[in-house]
């Protein structure tokens, strides 16, 4: 991103490249701007969102197993029957935002042995490619009050095959692809319902819901819908029971009936510091449903075969409705858990629509005007982002666009997690083995959320991950710039920030290690953010600027042990790209000192100068900062090339690329001469300083230029003066090993793929990189190699947010040196200068998704059902990664996060 030394200039970015972030100013004047701003510092629209997980089984919160084995000790089949302590899950479901209080939807199909209750999906030891979830559903829409949503899930008509599902992959061990559920052929002549979940707010405390279900068979089919109203257990954990909230029967209208949920006399939340409860809330629903009660208890006789706190219990429904077991449920009907219960037999071709409303208040026809609300709201939906949506993007863009926004939004969740009560347990009678205590997050007792925090995926990733949140923020801060900010600040909150200056990395282990981009990405935001508003938010660059400095005081001091400003940051969260597990500590003291640790520290250090020039524009205290930031990338640069008498350097002169050295306590070293990311992520520390644009900061100016004039020996290899624009580049490379990167960087032999920037050069797959017994070799898909995880691969594919950070260096890179740099790329006649080549990158990343001159999608790779049918064919997935030849996508269907960078991309080159 070009960004002038004292802001953000948006329409000099837009004069010298053509395809800047400036836009129109953000659309306060829609009903859906005018609702953001209202909600601005308010709860209002926002308290009731799609703040529910997709699955809570399996993940580490409600894990309190001896050894931290978190999928053993909770299971998908385990789960209809245990009471949730940190977090509730559902499809499609909505809560509050301290979630007290849940609405979700539930199926059953009349042959499935399990009521259809949350998503199914594999387990690490179960998944062909670790876990993995096994449904099709899709995120449709979202506004970002939650004003309107809407969401989908293809429900199969005949039994889901779970154990089929759950044997292939398990037999497959790791090896070709996995086996899906449309491989079952389950979906066979469309013999399954499209079940379309639609919310929308009257008010902010009055949602409207339309269910329909459509069946796509060609013979009539029963179909059972379940909505379902409960309370979080909140109350049964301490070593006394609490009082406990209450839904019962509420008051009968005209042509409906109701549930009454009443949490006016429980206890109150004990983890906020101020009261909160949401007192009487209704669920209208239309005559003719069955009115079922039970209690949010475990069943614990069936779990472990003791007697449970309640006779009715959490998997009551199911029982009750699959099984036939009438006297689960609670005949006096009340308790804390409640549903109404709809069958039907759906014609084919034909549809069922179920109209509900959740509401404080209790009008006397409820339901008379749903259907019209619902269309108002999205008709605004679509009046919002009519105003946010590029004007040079197809309709085909703007539909991939839209999807992504609403996987971002439908990604939120209510995260709840008190690290030091998970260690402890609640009762001191029947405290956690004592074990747990070694097994992760014993140095995170301070962390503690009651947070909505985006999620990178609400089945597979169930909990935050800091770097993935960062990316997050981009394309969050086109639609909901508030929003965005809030969730960069969080990771710098005391309850999340170590009191030592480390970001909590992810729920597994908040001490592992992901890369530093949290400056960037409060920069771009900020940047953002200025461009829309044409003033910037400073309280918000210098709150998130002071908590900076600590963290960068503490990478200093965590991963440079040798004190030589070079690094070796361990994961950073590139899993299996290199030759050895980086999260493991390596035997006789040896080090492995990185290219891209480094690389990050330098992209950190511009980023914080360029954030401190920003604040002394009105505070000269802020200059000397930005000058011991340049510095201290002066320093980095230097040592990625040579320093302090070392007898190697990052720097390959020989292939022109950075590589890792594997350095021994003897002095000695080994070069790991593998061609990934690793050795590209040091062009992301780039910067362009304009001395026209630092007159002003005088302290500044005179010492930078003193600096670089009198430390040639360091300035030189990462200081570049460029004469014709009184300007200097600030670049770890100088111009001929720019051009030796870049090179490889856009030859198909190696990096280009026809769909973006693959994360290992392709010339490993003949010639693959050997060490000991370990090697690297070129695999564009799912990798066999297991060293970080099962489900990850950073060997060949092509990854959203590595591949968005080199198209921003390319941008700064080609603004700084303009049309005279130009670079070949083979099989295209001419050559480029840096900014078209950013372009062509952009295009290619946009290209996975849009349809091809055949009228496919590559995103979904030979799957013909998503490729050709008109009920499949326009739903997006947004993977974790993809395939480095054909960009099909491979890993987690929903990551939604990091992937709707493509929403921000369309933003940027389509204006």
């Amino acid at each position: 991103m070009t960004i002038t030394a004292v802001g953000y200039d948006a329409q000099s970015e837009v004069q010298a490249d053509g395809n800047g972030l400036a836009r129109p100013p953000h659309p306060e004047s829609t009903a859906e701007g005018i609702r953001l701003r209202e909600t601005f510092g308010k709860l209002l629209w926002r308290r009731w969102g799609p703040y529910a997980s997709e699955r809570s089984w399996g993940t580490v919160r409600e894990d309190y197993s001896p050894n931290g084995a978190a999928w053993d000790h909770l299971s998908h089949d385990a789960s209809r029957s245990k009471a949730y302590r940190w977090g509730e899950d559902g499809i499609a479901a909505i809560c509050d935002r301290y979630q007290l209080l849940l609405f979700g939807l539930a199926l059953w199909n009349g042959e499935d042995p399990i009521l259809k209750e949350r998503l199914f999906g594999l387990t690490p030891a179960e998944g062909n490619h670790g876990e993995d979830v096994k449904e099709y559903y899709f995120y449709l829409d979202n506004t970002p009050t939650h004003s309107y949503m809407k969401y989908l899930y293809k429900y199969p008509q005949t039994r889901y095959p779970y154990e089929r599902l759950t044997e292939e992959n398990r037999n497959r061990a790791g090896k070709g692809l996995e086996f899906e559920l449309l491989d079952t052929e389950i979906f066979d002549e469309d013999r399954y319902f499209d079940v379309f979940v639609e919310y929308a707010k009257s008010s902010a405390e009055d949602i409207c819901i339309r269910v329909e279900a459509v069946n796509r068979g060609p013979e009539a089919a029963p179909l059972h819908l379940i909505p379902h109203l409960w309370f979080r257990n909140t109350w049964a954990w301490g070593e006394t029971r609490g009082v406990a909230p209450v839904i019962g029967e509420g008051p009968d209208r005209e042509q409906s009936i109701s549930l009454l949920a009443d949490d006016t006399h429980a206890d109150r939340l004990k983890n906020l510091p101020f009261e909160y409860h949401l007192g009487q809330r209704y669920l209208f629903a239309p005559d003719g449903g069955e009115r079922l009660f039970t209690d949010n208890e475990t069943n614990a006789e069936r779990l472990y075969g003791v007697p449970s706190a309640s006779r009715y219990v959490k998997d009551a429904f199911h029982r009750a409705i699959v099984k036939g077991e009438t006297e689960a449920v609670n005949s006096n009907r009340t308790g804390t858990k409640a549903c109404l219960h709809y069958a039907y037999k759906v014609p084919a071709g034909e549809s069922v629509v179920l109209l509900l409303r959740l509401s404080a208040e209790a009008p006397s026809d409820p339901l008379r005007n749903v259907e019209q609300i619902v269309k108002t709201r999205r008709a605004e939906a679509d009046e919002f982002y009519a105003t946010i949506q590029p004007p040079n993007a197809t309709d085909d863009e703007k539909l991939i666009q839209r999807q992504a926004f609403a996987g971002l939004l439908w990604s939120k969740q209510s995260y709840l997690f008190d690290v030091n009560a998970w260690l402890e347990g609640d009762n001191s009678n029947a405290p956690p083995p004592a074990s747990r205590a070694a097994i992760r997050n014993r140095h995170w007792r301070h962390l503690n959320s009651m947070r909505i925090l985006s999620m990178p995926d609400k089945w597979e990733y169930p909990w935050f991950a800091a770097w993935d949140l960062a990316f997050h923020t981009v394309p969050f801060a086109i639609i909901d710039p508030e929003f965005a900010k809030e969730q960069l600040f969080l990771m710098l909150f005391e309850q999340f920030q170590h009191p030592n200056g480390q970001i909590p990395a992810y729920e597994w282990e908040f001490s592992d290690l992901n890369p530093p981009v949290h400056a960037w990405a409060v920069w771009r935001v900020y940047a953002m953010d200025k461009a829309r508003q044409g003033k910037g938010d400073r309280e918000f660059l210098e709150k998130c600027f002071h908590k900076l400095l600590i963290n960068f005081a503490w990478w200093v001091n965590k991963v440079d042990s040798a004190g030589n400003n070079v690094f070796e940051g361990g994961f950073l969260g590139l899993d299996n790209i290199t030759v050895i597990d980086r999260s493991d500590k390596l035997p006789g003291g040896a080090v492995l000192e990185q290219s891209d640790a480094t690389g990050w520290m330098g992209m950190f250090c511009l980023n914080l100068m360029r954030i401190a020039l920003e604040l002394a524009v009105e505070s000269k205290a802020y200059e000397s900062l930005a000058l011991k930031f340049f510095e201290h990338y002066i320093y980095i640069g230097a040592a990625m090339k040579n320093m302090g008498g070392r007898s190697y350097s990052l720097w390959d002169e020989e292939d022109g690329f950075f590589y890792d050295v594997l350095r021994f306590p003897d002095g000695s070293f080994h070069k790991f001469k593998v061609r990934s990311l690793v050795g590209i992520i040091p062009l992301y520390a780039a910067e362009t300083l304009r001395l026209a644009d630092i007159d002003g900061f005088q302290e500044f100016q005179t010492n930078f230029l003193w600096f670089v004039r009198n430390r040639k020996q360091l300035t030189e290899s990462c200081c570049h003066y460029v004469e014709c624009k009184n300007q200097y580049e600030l670049t770890v490379v100088n111009e001929q090993q720019l051009r030796r990167m870049l090179e490889r960087l856009v030859s198909p032999d190696e990096f280009l793929s026809p769909f973006g920037i693959r994360s290992l050069s392709k010339f490993h797959e003949s010639h693959p990189f050997q060490f000991g017994y370990s090697e690297v070799r070129y695999d564009p898909a799912e990798s066999d190699n297991k060293i970080k995880g099962g489900n990850s691969n950073w060997r060949g594919p092509i990854w959203f947010p590595t591949t968005f950070l080199i198209i921003e260096s390319l941008r700064t890179l080609g603004a700084g040196y303009g049309d005279d740099f130009r670079i070949r790329i083979p099989g295209q006649s001419g050559e480029k200068n840096l900014l078209e080549i950013a372009r062509e990158v952009a295009n290619r990343m946009i290209r996975i998704y849009t349809r091809n001159e055949e009228g496919e999608r590559p995103v979904y790779g030979g799957t013909r059902k998503f490729q050709q049918d008109p009920h499949w064919r326009d739903l997006i997935l947004f993977y974790e990664f993809y395939h480095g030849d054909n960009g099909a996508g491979i890993g987690a269907s929903h990551q939604t996060g990091w992937s709707a960078l493509v929403a921000a991309l369309i933003d940027d080159w389509r204006r």
